[in-house]
């Protein structure tokens, strides 16, 4: 029987004053990376520090003689003003954004995530999305940007992960204890909790809202833990990515509907709403809702909403995006549809492909695509993966043309580097490095950073790495229940002098962890050549469910068990953000092998990288953009496979002979002096190419650029006169329906010659009717480029037609010319689509006629 208490009560860290800006600066995740904050927390109690890695715990648990201690070290207590000054200065620093932008659009963005990835004592996280997530609002913060951020207060978020004897992944979920964290429930001026509502079938469920602040950020989360609500209600924010569809979709009903009411509740509405991946998507809808009720029609609320929506897409595979019977929806959303002014199916519609198919899934995916007008992959290769993955969303277009872009993702350096690295950075490059990562002309100054410390630098990190590994080992074999020497021998495990290979992601199948070590007698070749000896080091997780990925580890630790490797090839258990930030700062190559092209993007790499590591990779992700043949090495040529076995076979046996024939011999061709001197050349092109190029800095920046200013320029456009613009665009849209089905080209005339020459142009001439539109509703264009086999137009480009004169009733002749700008085979298209000017929505799905 359990003991449910019927008293609650909070105790919360008592500290003299002299020691309150502790809590201040604990209560701010910037000291995550800040390391003087860190150093700072440490010295209050190194073992305490070492056990919680939590600031708020450990203030609560210190014993009365370290506080008197404390209070009374002048020395401590200067260092304490010095880190609070610190916070003080950022806080207070003027921020790019600021500098450029102003407040003149009095812009506010709203982030929604399921995961966030911050430090490794806040477990709301699970892998890349939620560390991508974390890094993307430590960089908002850097910047400055006017943004609030959503997401879930899961009671267990990351597993922990342990092995058991036969190598097994067994996992535990520790519960995260909110008032012992870096957290503080946000309350109303009456001191009463903020709490919203969501409709559920036949239920409200009741959320309070949790701030965890970031720097400059707010995150929200949102937590149904309450005993007003129902056990299984109180579930919802239990665990991340737990349960079943049922348990999924309510998570995101919360996260979107619920998400927007608490920013709502609190004064923050957002005028511009960034879903990263498909979880939240139901802010939408709940945006356009609350348009509905100030008197607006379901259309004219959907052309402010989607104007104003940035969605992230980071999956490369239609099985992983979410997908929803009919049934469960119409269960869901029974009583909140009719709230939009429209029809059931006609909600429905808005989350399927084809539109009236009344068997098929309602997919996130697709929603968020229709009701956003900026949408993104998250690399270069990753857009044209996603823009061929949701083609039949405009089945009309070209590929190219299918508007999906991509900005590349990123990683926050100032969270990564190494201590030791970053002294180097800032005796050598300056102090620009940490506050404008994005500064080319900073990175071109590694050369001066002198050979010997460099490679000194980082042969203390894989020194130190080591001897993290060793005690992490020895633990995880005591805990397995190893016999004596077996832990003995573990100690003693890697060697700190020897070329070290890091491996550390989610274990899924297509990732391939055990790609390098297909072939074991070449593999012991590779490990345990006595003049030239590798290591490698892995660590990662795989899903509870994932039985494949699981298989995986314990091949992994079958293969470190055997006599041959126990001290060469090691598994580290339970990876997390501390276990990873000693792995990206101390392994010499960062390998990652994933079946191309199903890494979205991947950003352990990058972490890697601007701690001097080299990047030894398939072309996949971001490697694919990051790769130029000085800076690290690629695994093949980018090729994509039909047959998955003949794939790994081939790509197994080019990576044996890169290891064989250039890494290895590159890390120990040494000169007079010790130093491997080409291998640090190396080293310094890839800091210099591909730091200032991949971190969230950058990426930030692209965000604002190319999606949150010019959808909050929209907004205020369609906003102005009570969404008199909105109102003004829903009629349009909707004259554009009714009469598209008139519109078509009629006549296309041009020069018939069999040969042109470079340079010239090609003059056209056509006649389009538009039914009941005029010239000002639609774009008439050129669709050109050359000719493959089948007659088809690749690598089209578009040039625009002008409008010459009405013929009769309501067709028109337009005017352009093809130009000729190579040789070749080569043909043109002519198409109409809708075009009005000030509008995001470039492409209108399945309107576009082709002659």
């Amino acid at each position: 029987m359990a003991l449910v208490s019927a008293y609650e009560y909070s105790v919360v860290p008592d500290l003299p004053e002299e020691l309150r800006p502790l809590l201040r600066i604990a209560n701010n995740l910037w000291w995550t990376w800040n390391p003087d904050a860190v150093a700072l927390f440490r010295r209050v109690d190194p073992e305490l520090w070492e056990a919680t890695h939590n600031p708020v715990q450990m203030f609560g648990t210190l014993k009365p003689r370290r506080l008197r201690e404390l209070r009374t070290d002048d020395v401590f207590l200067s260092q304490l003003e010095r880190v609070n000054a610190q916070l003080e200065e950022y806080l207070a620093h003027r921020s790019w954004y600021e500098r450029i932008y102003g407040e003149e659009l009095g812009c506010r963005i709203g982030y929604f995530s399921a995961e966030f990835g911050l430090h490794e004592c806040l477990r709301i996280y699970a892998g890349g999305l939620g560390l991508l997530s974390g890094d993307h609002l430590k960089s908002t913060s850097d910047l400055g940007l006017p943004l609030v951020a959503v997401g879930l207060a899961y009671r267990v978020g990351n597993l922990q992960q342990y092995l058991n004897l036969d190598g097994w992944q067994q996992e535990t979920f520790p519960e995260n204890d909110f008032f012992n964290l870096p957290m503080t429930l946000e309350r109303q001026p009456d001191g009463a909790p903020h709490r919203i509502e969501v409709e559920l079938p036949d239920r409200k469920v009741i959320a309070q809202i949790w701030r965890v602040q970031v720097g400059r950020v707010p995150l929200y989360l949102l937590d149904t833990n309450l005993p007003e609500n129902t056990p299984p209600d109180r579930d919802i924010t239990e665990q991340l990515y737990g349960g079943d569809l049922d348990m999924r979709i309510k998570q995101e009903i919360l996260l979107g509907i619920g998400g927007v009411r608490a920013l709502a509740a609190m004064g923050k509405l957002p005028t511009v709403c960034h879903m990263n991946e498909g979880h939240s998507v139901f802010l939408a809808v709940e945006r356009i809702r609350l348009l509905v009720q100030q008197g607006l029609s379901f259309a004219e609320a959907r052309e402010a909403v989607v104007a104003s929506n940035v969605f992230t897409t980071h999956t490369p595979v239609p099985a992983g995006n979410d997908v929803f019977a009919p049934e469960m929806i119409k269960r869901y959303f029974a009583d909140y549809v009719p709230q939009l002014g429209i029809t059931m199916d006609e909600f429905l519609d808005l989350g399927r492909l084809h539109p009236g198919t009344a068997d098929e899934p309602f997919a996130v995916t697709v929603l968020a695509l229709r009701l956003s007008s900026f949408a993104n992959g998250v690399s270069k290769l990753h857009g044209e993966v996603s823009r061929r993955m949701w083609r039949p969303l405009w089945p009309s277009l070209p590929p190219d043309e299918v508007p999906i872009t991509h900005i590349t993702n990123g990683v926050h350096t100032r969270s990564w580097y190494a201590d030791e690295i970053a002294r180097l950075y800032d005796r050598y490059l300056g102090p620009k490095w940490a506050e404008d990562p994005v500064d080319q002309r900073v990175w071109q100054r590694v050369d001066r950073i002198p050979d010997s410390e460099l490679w000194r630098a980082r042969e203390r990190l894989r020194g130190r790495m080591v001897a993290f590994a060793r005690r992490r080992l020895a633990e995880q074999l005591r805990r397995r229940g190893a016999h004596r020497e077996r832990i003995l021998e573990a100690k003693e495990a890697l060697d700190p002098e020897a070329l070290t290979i890091g491996f550390a992601r989610r274990f899924a199948t297509y990732k391939r962890a055990t790609l390098v070590a297909r072939d074991l007698e070449r593999l012991d070749r590779l490990l345990n050549n006595t003049d030239r000896p590798v290591q490698i080091i892995m660590a990662g997780k795989a899903h509870p469910k994932d039985e494949p990925g699981k298989q995986l580890i314990r091949e992994i630790i079958r293969i470190g068990n055997d006599p041959r490797f126990r001290r060469r090839f090691v598994f580290l258990e339970d990876y997390d953000i501390h276990v990873a930030r000693y792995l990206v700062q101390g392994c010499d190559v960062w390998l990652n092998t994933p079946r191309r092209p199903l890494e979205a993007s991947g950003t352990s790499g990058m972490k890697t990288v601007m701690n001097g590591a080299l990047h030894l990779s398939v072309l996949d992700g971001w490697w694919v953009e990051g790769y130029q043949g000085d800076n690290g090495w690629a695994i093949g040529a980018g090729e994509e496979y039909k047959d998955t076995e003949e794939q790994d076979r081939i790509e197994s046996l080019l990576l044996a002979e890169i290891l064989e024939d250039a890494v290895i011999p590159l890390f120990y061709r040494r000169g007079p002096d010790g130093l491997p001197r080409d291998w640090i050349a190396m080293m310094k092109a890839s800091l210099r190419s591909l730091c200032p190029v991949f971190n969230t800095n950058r990426m930030v920046e692209e965000y604002v650029e190319k999606a949150y200013l010019p959808s909050a320029i929209a907004w205020k456009a369609l906003a102005e006169q009570e969404f008199g613009r909105a109102r003004e665009m829903a009629r349009w849209r909707a004259r554009i329906h009714e009469h598209w089905a008139d519109v078509a080209v009629r006549e296309v005339q041009s020069e018939k010659r069999e040969q042109f020459k470079v340079g010239e142009d090609l003059p056209v001439r056509v006649v389009v009717d538009l039914g009941g539109l005029s010239p000002e509703d639609v774009a008439v264009e050129l669709y050109y480029g050359p000719l493959n086999a089948a007659r088809v137009v690749i690598d089209g480009r578009v040039v625009g037609m002008k409008p010459a004169e009405q013929v009769a009733g309501g067709q028109h002749r337009y005017v352009g010319a093809v130009p000729l700008l190579s040789s070749g085979r080569h043909g043109f298209l002519v198409r109409v689509r809708p075009h009005r000017a000030g509008t995001l929505r470039a492409a209108e799905p399945g309107l576009v006629a082709w002659g």
